[in-house]
């Protein structure tokens, strides 16, 4: 059925404007007026959105005055008949409408006064609740000063209004419109969460509309939060204590264990469960002192019936200046030891790398890769650096296994051919029919199998440096035709009569006493001389042992980093079996040892039935000692020094000064103590010696400090 609309303009003219006895009267006559003729009323006040009249509360809020102009809409089927009958009785005179009221009329009249007192809305205001009530159209019709807080929407925007305009898309738009028997939920609007809780309002078992109840929670919100990171927070504490390696037991003011981890049990042997008395695993009495007298007592030395000895910290538990507990803290002492031990050696790494780093700033980077600290390795270097801005030809002298090929490489790479190739040549490792073709290469056809022209390694050289290792291998064939390289620069591939001519540096290295062979008549003389015109000698191992520590160190960090393990590292009596060996096989033995033992060794420590036996053996058990000087375990004296450092015996000296024969060595820290102290003789001050010995003062200091030597002045 087709639905009309109007609105009229009424001006209020009674005395009171609409009080409440004419605001029920207006209900009432709205109501009967709806049933008579099929329409709904609302009015609506400037600044204020429709009201509808059926509403007593809502029309008595409006607080509208004598002589104000509302706007009165009729919106249904016999629309005109209806507001011209209501904008009458609006317009009119209500004290003479009161006195032509049935008896009938009057009585309805108070009873909806009785019902809708006026102190409703104050009551509605004080309660510490949002409220919120909607009738059977959901149009908010109660709508109290907590709500306007906690959904920051002002009364005058909700009163009157349907509640999907009003809370369109929230929890409690659809609690309204659900109408269970109760729906609790929560909502969350900018910092502030509230729990609501509507429920329907039944009259005859008929909906009339809604009732809203809305609590702020945000503080319970924020207080379930709080005990949630600290609970996750507690989680985090005992798994970062569960895996410390250090064994940790908590105990509270009378003693009692509230907490005990894993590694505590592992280290002590002792079960310990929480809620024990820990005072009946007191060692030495450490809990009852500390829970006394509040004072920590650190490094308590113990041995438990396990026979393990260990060390025991015990510190208190102090809050508001409260003894509330302790906290016991104990690890193995032959861990600590080893911790210790490994900071002496790292102390004298730091040392030596102060010492070398100042040494090797005078060379090119590209010899960083040669590890070794003896005067003997260091004068090679320094030839071989002197030899890398020129192209002579050089001659590197040495046993298998010294590094020859590390220092023809040093030489390239610091000189101005270092942009070119580097070509490797094993002169031994080639079959001599084969040699001339891998050397200068060859045509196609010039064999039989040589299906294509091939490079030799001199064309590959050009501009660059050609390392010819094995050299005095060569036969005497050979050896012409490479003199002819070196003499006229220039060679012919086999098979070819084209003459190539090439600019490659010849650095030639070989094991043999190519002295020898000349007068033998098996190396050329004049092939000699050629190669021999700037000879480097590299000494065996066994000539430089202070360079034997260093260089296992260097191979056990550089296997370590590879595996991506922790390095391992020696220990004193390891130390003393590898410095007394002789290393026939010099650097490249000495590497294999390495590998070896960083698979076989169990733990950090590499000791001495680590090695092989035939390095081992070489341990005696007691010091490395030489006219009064030694390296090793030595006793009282050792002990007190650091295991495995020296300890100074007697007034030293230098070898040379003794009739030295070149077969005695002695460890690394013998010769540098000597010449520190000759040093600060000779100039008196560390700053002076320091400028003599190409040191900084500050690692003559760190020296002497060790040695326990004192200045002139």
């Amino acid at each position: 059925m087709r639905e009309d609309r109007t609105e009229a303009v009424v001006k209020i003219r009674s005395e009171k404007g609409l009080h409440v006895r004419i605001a029920a009267m207006l209900v009432q006559k709205a109501e009967r007026l709806r049933r008579k003729y099929h329409v709904n009323f609302h009015i609506r006040r400037k600044g204020f959105h429709d009201v509808p009249l059926t509403s007593l509360l809502l029309v008595t809020s409006m607080k509208i005055k004598k002589n104000e102009e509302i706007i009165l809409i009729t919106q249904g089927e016999q629309v005109e008949e209806a507001a011209a009958e209501m904008k009458e009785f609006l317009e009119g005179d209500f004290l003479e409408n009161d006195l032509n009221l049935n008896q009938a009329e009057l009585s309805q009249v108070d009873t909806l006064l009785q019902e809708h007192v006026i102190t409703a809305e104050n009551i509605y205001s004080s309660i510490a609740s949002g409220l919120v009530v909607t009738d059977k159209q959901e149009t908010v019709i109660i709508y109290n000063r907590e709500a306007e807080k906690l959904l920051g929407i002002p009364e005058r925007e909700a009163l009157g209004r349907r509640a999907e305009e009003v809370f369109g898309g929230s929890k409690m738009l659809r609690a309204i419109r659900d109408k269970e028997p109760m729906t609790v939920y929560t909502q969350t609007i900018g910092t502030s969460t509230m729990v609501g809780n509507t429920r329907p309002i039944l009259e005859n078992g008929e909906i009339k509309g809604t009732i809203t109840t809305l609590e702020d929670v945000s503080q319970l919100v924020r207080i379930s939060w709080e005990f949630e990171e600290v609970k996750e927070l507690k989680e985090k504490y005992y798994q970062i204590l569960e895996a410390v390696q250090d064994g940790i037991c908590v105990f509270d003011q009378k003693g009692i264990v509230t907490y005990v981890n894993g590694a505590w049990q592992d280290i002590t042997g002792e079960q310990v469960q929480e809620g024990a008395d820990i005072l009946a695993f007191d060692d030495g009495g450490s809990a009852a002192r500390v829970l006394e007298k509040g004072q920590k007592i650190m490094g308590t030395i113990c041995q438990k019936k396990n026979g393990k000895n260990l060390v025991l910290n015990v510190v208190p538990i102090i809050v508001n200046q409260q003894i509330l507990g302790g906290i016991s803290v104990v690890k193995s002492l032959s861990e600590v030891q080893e911790l210790v031990e490994r900071i002496h050696h790292l102390s004298a790494k730091t040392e030596y790398l102060e010492e070398e780093l100042n040494r090797r700033n005078k060379l090119n980077p590209a010899f960083n890769r040669i590890v070794g600290i003896s005067s003997k390795l260091y004068d090679a270097m320094q030839l071989a650096a002197k030899t890398a801005d020129n192209n002579f030809n050089v001659l590197i002298r040495g046993e298998s296994g010294t590094g020859k090929e590390l220092i023809a490489e040093a030489i390239h790479y610091s000189s101005g051919r270092a942009s070119h190739d580097f070509i490797r040549v094993n002169c031994a490792a080639i079959p001599e029919n084969l040699l001339e073709s891998e050397m200068f290469g060859h045509v196609k056809g010039a064999y039989t199998g040589a299906i294509k022209t091939k490079i030799g390694k001199f064309e590959l050289a050009h501009k660059g440096t050609i390392f010819l290792d094995e050299i005095g291998e060569l036969d005497k064939s050979m050896q012409a035709k490479m003199l002819r390289v070196i003499q006229k620069k220039e060679f012919q591939r086999v098979g070819d009569d084209r003459t190539i001519q090439v600019d490659a540096r010849i650095i030639a290295a070989t094991n043999r006493n190519l002295e020898e062979l000349v007068e033998k008549g098996e190396f050329r003389e004049d092939l000699y001389y050629r190669l021999n015109v700037i000879p480097i000698w590299l000494p065996p191992l066994r000539e430089r042992r202070e360079d034997i520590p260093v260089l296992a160190e260097h191979f056990l960090n550089k296997i370590a980093a590879d595996l991506n393990r922790e390095p391992k590292y020696l220990t004193p009596e390891a130390m003393e079996a590898i410095l007394r060996y002789s290393w026939p096989g010099n650097i490249r033995e000495l590497e294999n040892v390495m590998e070896r033992v960083n698979i076989l060794a169990d733990r950090a420590q590499v000791g001495r039935k680590d090695l092989p036996h035939y390095i081992s053996e070489n341990y005696t058990g007691g010091s490395y000692e030489k006219h009064g000087f030694a390296y090793g375990n030595s006793g009282a004296e050792n002990a007190a020094a650091g295991e495995g450092r020296i300890s100074p015996q007697n007034s030293l000296s230098l070898p040379g000064d003794m009739g030295w024969e070149a077969q005695e060595l002695y460890p690394w820290e013998y010769y540098e103590k000597e010449i520190i102290r000759r040093a600060l003789e000779t100039y008196g001050s560390f700053n002076g010696a320091g400028k003599a010995l190409g040191l900084t003062h500050k690692t003559v200091a760190s020296k002497a400090r060790k040695y326990q030597l004192e200045t002139k002045r």
